[in-house]
């Protein structure tokens, strides 16, 4: 999804596993085959706004409800989640978990540690901006990660979320395991 945010970075990333992507502005670019999406940091308020007005909402709410493997880190996980703290708004919310957002603080509670990921690694590299953290997760929601007490990492299906941007480190880790995903679900 390249409506807004840190796309170009999970595109870097992605090249470098020798994986293909391509950049949905507009509907008639999701119209392409695709095996998986994701959905970048960024500003969630602006990506859900450009998702209603380009009428990308529906179509991406079914698509993954209808099985397509989706990765959402930050301001994507916020726009997963079925719920946000203090918002009730309809976003994609096909995620089982409660979030809060800048749970973190703001840019200056910014900061980077590494931590270990179930099914990932031991010492995942996060970088966390501004950054939101599930408080709350549903049935079938695989907590993946927890930083601070808080939970930054879950999976619930053919749905990955991370609180952290692994796009900005150079660990793959985390992409890895999400092609793992894409290919088990295709």
């Amino acid at each position: 999804m390249a409506l807004q945010g840190a796309f170009i970075e999970h595109e870097h990333t992605l090249a470098r596993l020798g994986a293909e992507s391509f950049e949905v502005r507009q509907a008639s670019d999701w119209l392409q085959p695709k095996d998986g999406l994701i959905i970048p940091g960024g500003e969630s308020t602006t990506q859900l706004k450009l998702l209603r007005d380009l009428g990308l909402l529906q179509p991406v709410r079914e698509a993954i409800r209808g099985g397509l493997p989706v990765f959402g880190t930050c301001a994507g996980l916020i726009l997963l989640a079925k719920h946000v703290d203090g918002e009730d708004f309809e976003r994609i919310s096909t995620m089982d978990i409660s979030v809060r957002r800048n749970a973190y603080g703001r840019q200056l509670g910014s900061f980077f540690t590494t931590g270990k990921m179930k099914g990932v690694a031991d010492n995942v590299p996060m970088t966390f901006i501004r950054a939101p953290y599930i408080n709350k997760v549903g049935d079938g929601v695989d907590i993946l990660a927890q930083e601070q007490g808080h939970i930054v990492a879950a999976r619930q299906a053919n749905q990955l979320v991370t609180a952290f941007h692994p796009e900005l480190n150079s660990s793959t880790a985390v992409h890895e395991y999400f092609l793992r995903m894409a290919s088990e679900s295709n």
